[in-house]
């Protein structure tokens, strides 16, 4: 899909992020400068422990930078307090976890509504409504009375994607959402995202699997928390794969 519009839903200038314990510190991520235009499908990629996670975590306004400037939705929210963190964050932003984190004794309708009941002026008739649109949506209708220990964890998959989805925000965002499934129900929850992607909705996804990171309009690689382009990428991977290699035959040998 081409992108139309150049406007930027997440800009990050200069960001990082400073983990400190007592006299130690650990820098996750260094000088990120990554815009994310409307309508992308952006896929971030690296080895585990590269940062990913965290920098999805600052785009999603569940955490704060320690330097940089981030603007989300066109507010610049570096300095915002929680609270209204979390009310630009219910605003503008949907989240899908690998875990799919549904409430167990809430129905599948429940679940998919519950972001509504944090947003003043929203009825309960309303929310209903709208919960059932994304579920349709997702193809999820014919499961809103059931619990979700009742369904597959595909099937978990997608309402997690439809409760992303029913507060419209302005990026969804995804972090593993295939980790929890198998390949056949992988695929389903990608070729979701991919249609969604195609009706215009902005989606930002870690993953691990490449095969499904190709998806994406546009892939970042990250390695030890900056973002690098594909050649440092591969060259930097190979490395590491090389010295693993090494390391593994000499303990081998001793």
């Amino acid at each position: 899909m081409s992108v139309e519009s150049t406007s930027a839903i997440v800009q990050m200038r200069g960001i990082g992020k400073v983990f400190r314990a007592g006299a130690m510190e650990n820098n996750v991520l260094t000088d990120i400068h990554l815009d994310i235009r409307s309508g992308e499908f952006i896929s971030i990629a690296g080895p585990s422990g590269c940062g990913k996670t965290t920098l999805l975590s600052l785009m999603g306004l569940l955490d704060t930078p320690s330097h940089g400037e981030l603007r989300v939705a066109g507010h610049s929210v570096t300095h915002l307090g929680r609270k209204e963190r979390a009310i630009l964050r219910n605003r503008h932003i949907g989240f899908v976890f690998q875990s799919f984190n549904l409430i167990d004794d809430l129905t599948v309708a429940d679940n998919v509504a519950l972001p509504l009941t944090f947003r003043t002026g929203v009825r309960r008739n309303e929310r209903a409504e709208r919960a059932a649109d994304a579920l349709s949506n997702v193809g999820m209708a014919h499961c809103r009375n059931l619990y979700p220990g009742q369904l597959s964890g595909g099937q978990q998959q997608r309402v997690a994607v439809a409760r992303a989805l029913v507060g419209d925000p302005a990026i969804l965002l995804a972090d593993e959402p295939t980790g929890n499934l198998d390949l056949r129900h992988g695929e389903i929850v990608m070729a979701l995202l991919s249609r969604l992607h195609g009706s215009g909705r902005t989606i930002c996804m870690v993953t691990h699997d490449e095969r499904f990171g190709f998806v994406a309009d546009r892939l970042i690689h990250m390695l030890d928390g900056q973002v690098v382009d594909e050649s440092t990428y591969l060259q930097l991977k190979h490395e590491a794969e090389c010295g693993l290699d090494e390391r593994r035959t000499m303990e081998s040998s001793r």
